[in-house]
């Protein structure tokens, strides 16, 4: 008899696992059961991160078979997704979870550009470019990953395989829209007049620091010193180990943008975050979430198409985009946008038009 296939539900994640009342499950090999507490189906955890977790402690990792792809696909699971950002190991599951089916029997040493070409061609029809792009980046990271633990000898994908062509957001936020946001009338219920005069100031503050959406959420008041706002950038805190020092202005701008924030209700001390919802509680979660704060942004932009005269909405990382567009260099915006490389600066985030002067030839006589 042929093995059942699994489920749809359950074809992003490992070999014998399986969802099963909220819930995730590893149906044991028979007799391996006294590795699993004697039991022939072991429930692994609640959510996804627990479960990988628990399956972690319970497998030997550094002797694990990498026959397939898919047993790659599981040790990485294992080692190297736990070690990225929260938002960086979601898309990399779903990455895995598109790619385990195709990849998944596989021999790595089997693997070769074609195969991966193939897929991206058939993909992008159901998943769209950036997505296929992401799973390329996986993909390939499976396979340098692969040959650091010696299941083949080079990365075939290496320089031999192109991702799509998909051109960077255009979007440029002019100052009037700004304007018109900024002038937002205050709503009469406290909640939402609260949520409307946060948002106005959490706006200022991005238009002056040009810091990322989590960085500004996780900004606490002992980060708020003499000379300035000092900040260790979250994405690049365990590569570059950049960090920076927001310095005040001689107006006295910024440091007026953060009083006003620090006023709000309700009161804060010590580590506390500068942003914080009505209830005290920071708007940014351990794992880089923030949906209260996604749900605050979206309501005051449904605001501004209701009750100005923006048509276009643009989204909160547009106006990282207008901090580097609205500086004067490329490398003062490189600097402020914590970049390493000025060519990511110029690529995606100066939208602004180069402005040029009509070559004009003497008149002949």
């Amino acid at each position: 008899m042929s093995p059942k296939a699994k489920l749809p539900v359950n074809k992003p994640f490992p070999k014998r696992w399986r969802i099963r009342h909220g819930a995730f499950y590893y149906r044991v090999p028979a007799g391996q059961e006294h590795l699993w507490d004697g039991k022939k189906e072991f429930r692994l955890g609640k959510t996804e991160v627990e479960a990988y977790k628990t399956w972690s402690e319970r497998l030997n990792a550094e002797d694990s078979d990498l026959s397939t792809m898919g047993k790659v696909m599981d040790r990485y699971l294992l080692e190297v997704i736990p070690e990225k950002a929260p938002k960086t190991q979601s898309g990399n599951r779903v990455s895995i979870g598109r790619l385990r089916p195709i990849f998944g029997p596989m021999s790595p040493s089997a693997l070769l550009p074609r195969h991966y070409n193939q897929y991206k061609h058939a993909a992008v029809k159901k998943f769209g470019k950036t997505s296929v792009n992401h799973d390329l980046e996986v993909l390939s990271h499976l396979l340098t990953m692969a040959v650091e633990w010696g299941a083949i000898d080079r990365n075939p994908l290496l320089g031999q395989v192109k991702k799509h062509k998909t051109p960077p957001r255009g979007r440029l936020v002019e100052d009037w829209e700004i304007a018109e946001l900024l002038n937002i009338p205050t709503p009469s219920s406290k909640r939402s007049a609260r949520n409307v005069f946060l948002g106005k100031l959490y706006v200022r503050l991005k238009l002056m620091t040009g810091l990322r959406r989590g960085d500004i959420l996780r900004l606490t008041l002992d980060q708020i010193k003499p000379d300035g706002i000092h900040v260790q950038p979250n994405k690049t805190a365990k590569t570059t180990g950049k960090r920076l020092i927001i310095e005040w202005d001689e107006e006295g701008e910024l440091e007026g943008v953060i009083e006003e924030i620090k006023r709000l209700p309700p009161r804060r001390i010590g580590q506390t975050a500068l942003f914080v919802t009505s209830q005290g509680k920071p708007f940014i979660k351990a794992d880089g979430s923030a949906n209260a704060f996604d749900s605050l942004w979206q309501r005051l932009m449904d605001r501004v198409i209701e009750e100005t005269s923006v048509a276009d909405r643009f989204q909160e990382r547009d106006l990282r985009a207008k901090v580097a567009s609205d500086s004067d260099t490329l490398q003062e915006a490189s600097e402020r946008l914590a970049h390493s490389d000025t060519r990511i600066t110029a690529q995606v985030y100066r939208r602004k038009p180069t402005r040029i002067r009509p070559l004009i030839r003497p008149r002949s006589e």
